[in-house]
């Protein structure tokens, strides 16, 4: 297989500078102009001019239109990343996103100014709660971890209320780093459950820990392994048998859209990424979005303000009494909400349904590829993602999971999230989501492939990898401590 370059060097914008070169043109100003030390005090302006490039135009785009490429995106390529669900966002959903009703509402603009926007939020939360089998749903959480916050802050509401000093969460030991870190802020002392052989949480651990102080368990399900819980109804009972909440975090809801409701297993609350699940644009710090569903039981402490329909208009409810607060300035990252809006209602229930059984099927398709060349701790049909390990690499040839990570860069391919969960030594966690074809999986396997054989008849290629990168092995200690993020001429 042939490896696919990112691209080549070309010179900074600095380096292309011509003096006296501009970009652009104005006609002279038809008014007087006053000195600029008349307009602005002496000691704010420069005593010599800036040390900016001179450039054409052209210049300018084609620099940073060469730029941008060096960036991966799902739009150049495909994103393998377990756990994160980095399918294609339809860019049909960018236009209705820039409606003018939509893009140019102002935030502080008035309850009878907003109708259509309060009335898309609405509608949007009712849909999420049918697809959670949830009672209440809130769109105000700005990305996941904010949207666990806010459930276990319902949570912590709801015992207070009942008069209740309740002091432990529950967290598997296969959970995403930002469950213990939420259940820790919210100010619960966090318990740790193992997993068993099959990848399930362990129910005897489980049951040996549950008692009158446990608030809740954290549970993600499918799990981080990309399991099914098989248990999960043991779980239920055992949580509620001792009056504990149950939470789901969400981020695996691609798997199980139109088959399996978190309601019906027995949630009590849980979350769900609108920029994973639901396609909106995610990644580069931002922007996110999250939906929090509730049962009826937790509905009153809710964030404010709510959506509420009155006859045919719809107003913003503060007057909540057990409500958790306000959990941030403005309602949701609304560009996300009309962008998650659209996709369900352009999918629909069937096409939901069809959402998940493809991303199972791909899955397991590109599982069914790659097994034998890489261990597999846990030999299950897998759900809509699933993690292999190279150990057996790092252990025959010194190879470890991030070099063959850093390799896969040569091939084109960003690299599968590694080293997570953290139960499984040297991970390599892969979600191909439904929205990539089988012709891209294939190339993802043949590169996998091509690098196992390489990790056993060319270790240093590997070991020594990227190559054909614009930026080749970095020292990533160094570049953490003391990155060097200014250009100065020689």
């Amino acid at each position: 297989m042939s490896l696919r370059s990112r691209g080549r060097d070309f010179p900074l914008i600095f380096e292309l500078s011509v003096p006296e070169r501009v970009g652009s043109s104005y006609p002279s100003p038809d008014v007087p102009l006053r000195p600029l030390d008349e307009l602005i005090p002496a000691r704010q302006l420069r005593e010599e001019a800036a040390a900016l490039p001179e450039v054409s135009e052209p210049d300018v785009v084609r620099h940073y239109t060469r730029l941008s490429h060096r960036n991966f995106s799902i739009d150049e390529g495909f994103y393998p990343l377990g756990s994160c669900t980095m399918k294609y966002n339809p860019k049909v959903h960018e236009d209705v996103a820039g409606l003018p009703g939509f893009a140019r509402l102002h935030p502080y603009a008035p309850v009878e100014h907003a109708q259509g926007a309060l009335q898309l939020i609405w509608e949007l939360e009712h849909l999420l709660a049918e697809i959670g089998g949830m009672d209440r749903v809130t769109v105000h959480p700005a990305a996941g971890a904010h949207g666990e916050l806010t459930g276990l802050l319902m949570i912590r509401a709801y015992f207070h209320a009942r008069g209740e000093a309740r002091t432990k969460v529950i967290v598997p030991d296969s959970a995403h780093g930002t469950n213990p870190a939420t259940a820790s802020m919210a100010g619960y002392q966090v318990v740790t459950v193992k997993s068993d052989a099959r990848g399930n949480l362990d129910v005897d651990a489980l049951r040996a820990v549950m008692d009158r102080s446990v608030a809740a368990i954290m549970l993600t399900n499918p799990n981080t392994l990309g399991l099914f819980e098989e248990r999960i109804q043991d779980v239920e009972r055992i949580i509620h048998g001792g009056g504990g909440q149950m939470y789901l975090d969400g981020a695996n809801l691609n798997a199980v859209l139109g088959v399996a409701r978190a309601g019906d297993q027995g949630f009590d609350v849980m979350h769900m990424n609108l920029h994973k699940t639901f396609t909106t644009p995610h990644g580069g710090g931002g922007p996110g979005a999250c939906a929090v569903g509730v049962k009826a039981h937790l509905a009153p402490f809710l964030p404010v303000p709510t959506v509420e329909r009155v006859g045919e208009r719809f107003v913003l409810d503060y007057d909540r009494r057990q409500s958790i607060g306000k959990l941030r300035a403005f309602y949701g990252n609304f560009g996300n909400l009309v962008r998650a809006y659209a996709y369900i209602r352009t999918m629909g229930a069937d096409g939901l349904r069809q959402v998940a059984e493809s991303a199972v099927l791909n899955a397991n398709y590109l599982l069914a590829l790659l097994r034998g060349a890489f261990d597999l701790p846990y030999d299950r049909i897998c759900k809509h993602e699933f993690v292999l390990s190279g150990l057996r690499q790092k252990q025959q040839s010194g190879v470890t999971t991030k070099d063959m990570a850093k390799r896969l860069l040569d091939y084109g391919f960003h690299a599968p999230t590694i080293y997570f969960p953290l139960i499984v030594e040297e991970a390599i966690m892969i979600e191909p989501t439904e929205t990539e074809s089988k012709r891209t999986m294939d190339e993802f396997a043949d590169a996998m492939l091509a690098i196992a054989r390489e990790a056993q008849d060319r270790s240093e290629v590997v070991k020594t990898a990227p190559h054909t990168t614009p930026v080749q092995r970095l020292d990533e200690v160094r570049a953490a401590r003391h990155p060097d993020l200014r250009w100065s001429p020689r």
